[in-house]
């Protein structure tokens, strides 16, 4: 019996290479599994000749018979043959073919799937490749040709880029996808098609910032595929980022991952004294809401485009606390929606514990949403439940969209209440260092002040995505970062804000 052992960081699992007794076990395992499978094989060449005389036996009598077939069957003995072969010799054959020869083989692999590797196993393999190719700079190229010391075999370049990504190692990712693509550009014969590679390859690129290679790639794509839902939604924003980059130049130029660092450090955040002097502080009272007539809150314009408003003293300590107290019990390792499946699942680009909590179950949760419908004007029946989220040291949420991208068109299909039309964001504690919420398209910074809230628009009037409002939450340095999140959506909200009539019109409500 063999023994694994893993290793855990970071509550991350995976499997490192074993010994070589324990691999050399599996190679005899597998040469047993070929042996048994040789032996299904012979099995079924075996049947499938009894079966194949037979056919050439009754190919070559039935063409004779039906030649004159009065005559034939005229002779008793071919018309009593003809009985017979109808009546026993095709049941006959009828058991041949239903016979199983498998049984053999499957049990033999039954038997030793206990030992076989699991997927942790397999990506600990991959990850311990991709340890081996940076530690000795080796190029994708020498590896999967398996040009090393010793007999190599070619290595799968997809999977190695597929695992890469898998982790959100895009740098891999891209080395090995180009090396697929560089195969089969070289006529390799596989099961993988270019269109599947390049959307990787795009993707990766894009995610280190080279936006200008992403639209390549992704223009490649399409020439293959005109009607690929995700490249063609990707083109669109790769053009968009390339025509701000042309339209202004220092931070702009930045790749994206850069500039969310450098915004969480508080650099390169952009705003010119002319811009800034339009940002202004007001009492508000949302037209004269029956709730803030008499008491209007304090709102401030945190940034202009997409435009950004913080409101002051809108959650008090008691609430505070009071949400606190019933999300610690659930708090759960962070979920984001699948845009390929429309379900939450984790992911390693979002690290801190969440929790959800209804209106229904706590007055004061219901008190809360009915606040955010009075200052925004928009309904909340059809919005996402409170979302109570905790960063720890560490904690963050790399730069993401909001809203469901035209190439993600389950994005939120479960929920029936169409895309994110808007985010408020309750920040419940102060951070002593890090921790800001960041716009790296646009260079913006908000940092969290307890007690205050913050919300912008993740759509246009026209229901097009503003893609300006890509964001990020910043690892905390130092602290505990306590923030509450509501998610609201499109569906009722048809009167409250109603369409425009270009693709950008009414950003700024």
């Amino acid at each position: 019996m063999r023994l694994w052992f893993t290793q855990y960081i970071d509550d991350n699992i995976f499997s490192d290479l074993h010994s070589s007794g324990q691999m050399t076990d599996l190679l005899y395992t597998e040469k047993d599994l070929v042996t048994s499978l040789k032996d299904y094989i012979r099995a079924e060449e075996n049947k499938l000749e009894q079966v194949k005389r037979w056919a050439d036996k009754l190919d070559s009598l039935t063409a004779t018979a039906t030649q004159d077939p009065e005559g034939f069957l005229g002779h008793p003995v071919n018309a009593f043959k003809l009985m017979k072969r109808l009546n026993t010799e095709w049941g006959d054959l009828e058991s041949l073919v239903l016979s199983d020869t498998t049984d053999g083989f499957i049990s033999n692999l039954t038997i030793q799937r206990q030992y076989f590797p699991t997927d942790e196993d397999q990506t600990g393999a991959a990850k311990a490749l991709l340890r081996l190719q940076d530690t000795y700079r080796l190029d994708a190229n020498t590896i999967s040709t398996g040009n090393l010391p010793g007999k190599g075999l070619k290595s799968d370049c997809y999977e190695l880029g597929k695992i890469a990504y898998s982790e959100v190692d895009y740098y891999h990712t891209e080395l090995w996808m180009a090396q697929a693509l560089k195969q089969l550009d070289e006529g390799e014969k596989s099961t993988l098609d270019k269109v599947t590679v390049l959307d990787y390859l795009s993707y990766a690129i894009y995610q280190q910032g080279e936006i200008e290679r992403a639209l390549e790639y992704t223009k490649r794509l399409l020439e293959l595929d005109p009607e690929h839902q995700r490249a063609n939604g990707n083109l669109k924003y790769f053009e968009f980022q390339l025509e701000k980059q042309k339209k202004a130049a220092g931070f702009s130029l930045i790749p994206e991952r850069k500039k969310y660092e450098m915004l969480c450090r508080g650099e390169g955040i952009r705003m010119t004294p002319r811009r800034e002097s339009r940002l202004f502080c007001r009492y508000y009272d949302n037209n004269r809401n029956p709730m803030y007539v008499l008491a209007p809150v304090k709102q401030q314009d945190e940034w202009d485009s997409p435009y950004i408003v913080r409101y002051l003293d809108i959650i008090s300590d008691k609430e505070i606390e009071r949400i606190k107290q019933l999300a610690k019990p659930r708090l759960r390792r962070a979920t984001v929606h699948d845009p390929q499946t429309g379900k939450l699942t984790t992911a390693q680009y979002r690290v801190s514990k969440s929790a959800w909590l209804t209106g229904y179950e706590d007055p004061m949760i219901e008190r809360i949403n009915q606040r955010i419908e009075d200052l925004t004007g928009l309904e909340m029946d059809t919005a996402e439940e409170l979302q109570v989220a905790n960063y720890g040291v560490g904690g963050q949420y790399e730069p993401h969209f909001d809203f469901g991208r035209k190439d993600e068109p389950d994005a939120f299909k479960e929920l029936g209440t169409g895309n994110r039309i808007a985010t408020w964001l309750f920040y419940m504690s102060d951070v002593s260092a890090g921790g800001a919420t960041v716009f790296p398209d646009v260079g913006a910074a908000v940092w969290p002040k307890k007690g205050t809230a913050v919300f912008w628009y993740n759509l246009f009037a026209s229901g097009e995505g503003d893609y300006s409002t890509r964001h990020a939450a910043c690892p905390v340095l130092v602290g505990n970062k306590w923030v509450s999140n509501k998610w609201i959506h499109e569906r009722g909200q048809e009167w409250r804000r109603p369409c425009g009539l270009t693709e950008t019109d009414g950003w700024k409500n």
